[in-house]
């Protein structure tokens, strides 16, 4: 069977859709996020995780995080809008500048007795989860890792007894001596 090139050599190629992490620097002040969520939802762009928290207090500025994804034209279109907005000082697609580094927290409530009980520490000691809390029926574990190490030991805990989750989503920073 020919390919699509080859059976119809001006159709569009069709771009990978691709997960990116940017960080943006933006003014510590109301309304901040809103709008950037407003551009976000404007357009009809998901954003997958989005984490906020002032980093320089004596100047006001903090830090976002948002991990999203879409074609390479959509992410430069993401990219582009956030630059524009006021009170944006700096945007950087930290998947473009190689493997960042990317944890998570999350909190995982997991009920259950006898042999659930056993599993659960097991599972929890393997993945070196936390224990925060812990009562004769359940116990809450605090894990920090990858999203996929996240994913997997929620998926595990399920079988187990899970019954709540909080997560804070997505912490990201460069590899390497330079700064943002």
């Amino acid at each position: 069977m020919p390919n699509s090139a080859t059976h119809y050599p001006n159709a569009p190629k069709v771009q990978p859709v691709a997960r990116h992490t940017l960080a943006v620097i933006v003014d510590n002040e109301p309304g901040v996020l809103a709008r950037i969520a407003g551009l976000f939802s404007g357009r009809g762009y998901n954003i997958e995780s989005l984490t906020v928290s002032e980093t320089e207090h004596e100047k006001h500025i903090s830090r976002i995080t948002v991990v999203t994804s879409g074609t390479a034209h959509v992410i430069e279109q993401i990219k582009a809008h956030l630059d524009r907005l006021v009170p944006v000082h700096r945007v950087v697609d930290l998947t473009l500048q190689g493997e960042a580094l990317e944890r998570e927290l999350a909190l995982v409530k997991v009920v259950g007795k006898g042999d659930h009980r056993v599993e659960a520490m097991r599972l929890a000691s393997a993945f070196g989860a936390r224990t925060l809390d812990a009562s004769l029926t359940s116990f809450v574990f605090e894990l920090t890792g990858s999203t996929e190490e996240i994913e997997r030991f929620i998926k595990l805990m399920t079988a187990v007894g899970l019954t709540e989750v909080s997560r804070t989503g997505i912490a990201a920073m460069s590899r390497g001596p330079d700064a943002m």
